[in-house]
C-alpha cells in the first residue's frame, strides 16, 4: 500500500501543503516571464523525459494495477488506470501537440482609445496557481501539467491513491525534464500522500491557489466543492444521451450508440441513456438488442421497450439519473422530439447529448434547446474531448457556465487583465 504520509521534514500535513502552496506561488511569478519559445522547449524536454523513462513509468503502473486488482476494482476502473504502450505513446504525443498549439498568453482581446486619450487593452494572462484533484487515470498528470505550463500557470497535482506510483513517476519525469530546459523549480508539484486531509488543506488555500479543478466521480467533486474556499471548475457527472429520431438513418444510429456506449464505457462522455422515437422503435430496438448481446451490454428499459424486446431488464426511476460508467444502458421510448428534450433537460447532467436525425429542423431545434456543454447531431458523444475538438490535451470537461464550459484547454486556463496607458489623465 502507498504511504499515507511521506517524509516531509517532520512537518504537519497542514504545513506541508502550505509549503507546496508557497512554492507554487513563487513559481507562478516566474512563469509569467517565459516566452512561447521557452515554454515549447520545456514541453519538448518533458516529452523526451517521458519517453526516456517509459520503463520506469510502466513499472510503477504495474504496482498500481496489482493493488487495484487486489482491492477488487471494477474492470472499467482498472482499464482507466492502465498505461498501455499505446497510451504512453499518446501521452507523449499529447505533450508535443500542446507545444505546437498557439500560446494564448498575451493575446490581445480588445483595444480602445477613450475620448480623453486613455488607451485600454484587454489581454489574456495566466490564472496563476492551479490545483488539479483527480482519480484513477494517470495520464491526467501529464495532461494537466503541460496545459498549465503552456498557459504559464504553476500547478499542484493531487492524484488518486489508485495511481499513486504511476503519478509519482510521471510527475517526476515532467518536472525534471522541464527543469533541464528552464522550467522554474516547483512549477509542477505532486502531493505525494494518500491522506484525504491533504485535499481539504489544498482547497482552503485561497491566498495561494487561484482555481481548483477536480476530475473524477461525483462524490469527489461534491466533497471538493463543499470544502473549498477557492473557485472550483467542475462537472458532477456525465449522464449523456443519444436520441434516435423518427427521421434517423438506423444504420448510423446503431453505429453511433455502439461507439458512444461501448468504445470506453468508463469515461464521462460515454452514453448512459438511449431515447428512441416511438415510430421507429419496433424496427430499431431488436437491432439494438442484437448489438447489446454481442457487446455484452446490459439494457434497463421502460415498459414500452420491453414490450418489443422482453429480454430487456426493467428500468427504475433511478436509472434515468444514473452514470453507470460500465456496460449498462438505459433505454426509453419517447413520443416525439419535445419529449426527448424534456427527458434530457430533466435527467441529464448538461454534459454531452446527441440526436441522430436526417430532419434538419429537428437537428436545429435539438441544438438550440438542449442545455448541455456539447450537443451533437449525427455524431457520438465520445467525441466531446479536447483532442477531438482540436484543443490538444484537456484539463477536463466543465459543465459549469462560468468561467469555462466544455473541454478545458489552454484558453480556459487563462483569465484577462486590462492594460491602461495614459499621458497624465486624472478623473474629474
Amino acid at each position: 500500500m502507498p504511504p499515507d504520509r511521506p517524509d516531509f521534514h517532520g512537518m504537519s500535513l497542514h504545513a506541508e501543503i502550505r509549503t507546496l502552496g508557497d512554492q507554487a506561488l513563487a513559481a507562478s511569478r516566474l512563469m509569467i516571464n517565459l516566452s512561447s519559445r521557452r515554454k515549447n522547449a520545456i514541453l519538448a524536454a518533458m516529452a523526451q523525459e517521458l519517453s526516456d523513462r517509459r520503463a520506469e513509468i510502466q513499472a510503477a503502473n504495474v504496482l498500481d494495477i496489482a493493488a487495484a486488482q487486489t482491492a477488487g476494482l471494477a474492470a472499467a476502473m482498472v482499464d482507466r488506470l492502465t498505461l498501455t504502450t499505446a497510451r504512453i505513446d499518446a501521452m507523449i504525443q499529447g505533450v508535443r501537440e500542446v507545444a505546437a498549439l498557439p500560446d494564448p498568453v498575451g493575446k490581445r482581446l480588445s483595444k480602445s482609445v477613450r475620448p480623453n486619450g486613455l488607451v485600454i487593452e484587454k489581454r489574456r494572462v495566466p490564472i496563476g496557481v492551479v490545483a488539479i484533484i483527480y482519480e484513477s487515470r494517470p495520464n491526467v498528470t501529464a495532461d494537466a501539467a503541460v496545459l498549465c505550463i503552456k498557459s504559464s500557470n504553476a500547478v499542484i497535482l493531487r492524484g488518486g491513491k489508485e495511481a499513486f506510483y504511476s503519478n509519482q513517476a510521471i510527475a517526476a519525469a515532467l518536472a525534471e525534464g522541464g527543469q533541464k530546459a528552464g522550467l522554474p523549480l516547483h512549477a509542477v508539484q505532486l502531493i505525494a500522500t494518500t491522506d484525504r486531509d491533504a485535499v481539504r488543506h489544498l482547497v482552503q488555500m485561497d491566498d495561494r491557489v487561484d482555481v481548483v479543478i477536480p476530475r473524477g466521480g461525483e462524490s469527489l467533486i461534491r466533497a471538493v466543492v463543499e470544502q473549498s474556499r477557492v473557485p472550483v471548475l467542475k462537472h458532477y457527472k456525465g449522464v449523456c444521451h443519444v436520441f434516435v429520431d423518427q427521421a434517423a438513418d438506423l444504420d448510423m444510429a446503431l453505429q453511433i450508440i455502439e461507439n458512444a456506449k461501448c468504445q470506453r464505457p468508463g469515461t464521462c462522455n460515454a452514453a448512459e441513456t438511449l431515447l428512441v422515437h416511438a415510430a421507429i422503435a419496433p424496427a430499431f430496438l431488436p437491432r439494438l438488442a442484437e448489438m447489446c448481446v454481442r457487446r455484452q451490454v446490459e439494457v434497463r428499459a421502460d415498459e414500452a421497450s420491453r414490450q418489443i424486446v422482453p429480454a430487456f431488464l426493467a428500468a427504475s426511476e433511478e436509472d434515468w439519473y444514473a452514470e453507470y460508467l460500465e456496460l449498462i444502458l438505459a433505454v426509453r421510448i419517447v413520443p416525439d422530439l419535445a419529449a426527448a428534450m424534456a427527458h434530457i433537460n430533466r435527467y441529464g447532467s448538461r454534459h454531452s447529448d446527441a440526436i441522430v436525425t436526417q430532419d434538419e429542423r429537428h437537428a436545429k431545434q435539438f441544438l438550440q434547446e438542449v442545455d448541455s456543454a456539447a450537443v451533437f447531431v449525427n455524431a457520438s458523444t465520445r467525441l466531446h474531448d479536447g483532442y477531438e475538438f482540436g484543443l490538444g490535451a484537456e484539463m477536463g470537461i466543465s459543465t459549469d457556465k462560468l468561467h469555462a464550459r466544455g473541454p478545458m484547454g489552454l484558453e480556459e486556463l487563462t483569465t484577462y487583465k486590462y492594460l491602461v496607458r495614459g499621458t497624465g489623465q486624472v478623473r474629474k
